[in-house]
């Protein structure tokens, strides 16, 4: 391998910033950023899909709107750049989303990991395929909220959905 160490440690926060877009993505239901995690020939396997990454973002994008919002939190984050072009990763996420059934607030809280294989193109780190892996679930029914005025914090949904 011939990457110096200023490439390899800017390798390592470039794919560190395709993790982060890519959730950002997903729960500002932004199509173009999420996107922008991936190589347009890239493969993502998320078990309900298989199959290219461009049209994966765009079902997500639109599969989200249902709910009132979602978050997801990326954890440990393994990197194990192999070559000047390519690398492996593990990502451990927790995905928080929230939704209303009968009027309830509901909150499912999913647990799993991303699975990843990088290239760099170019100078340019991106997602070249992605296999989630599902750990658990689990859903509650929200009851009680937290003794505060949320009314005066801006609302979660007030930037869904806007480029």
């Amino acid at each position: 391998m011939t990457l110096s160490a200023q490439a390899r440690t800017d390798a390592y926060e470039q794919i560190r910033q395709i993790a982060a877009r890519y959730s950002h993505g997903v729960d500002r239901l932004n199509e173009t950023v999420m996107k922008s995690a991936y190589w347009p020939d890239a493969i993502d396997d998320h078990g309900v899909f298989v199959g290219n990454a461009m049209e994966f973002c765009a079902m997500v994008v639109a599969s989200h709107r249902q709910f009132d919002s979602t978050m997801h939190c990326n954890y440990n984050h393994l990197i194990d750049i192999t070559s000047d072009t390519q690398a492996t990763g593990e990502i451990y996420n927790v995905a928080y989303i929230r939704s209303t059934a009968n009027g309830a607030p509901i909150l499912d809280t999913w647990f799993g990991r991303y699975i990843d294989k990088y290239e760099c193109r170019n100078g340019e780190w991106r997602i070249s395929h992605r296999v989630c892996v599902h750990e658990g679930t689990r859903r509650e029914a929200v009851t009680q909220t937290m003794p505060i005025n949320a009314a005066k914090f801006r609302q979660g949904s007030a930037d869904r959905g806007v480029v």
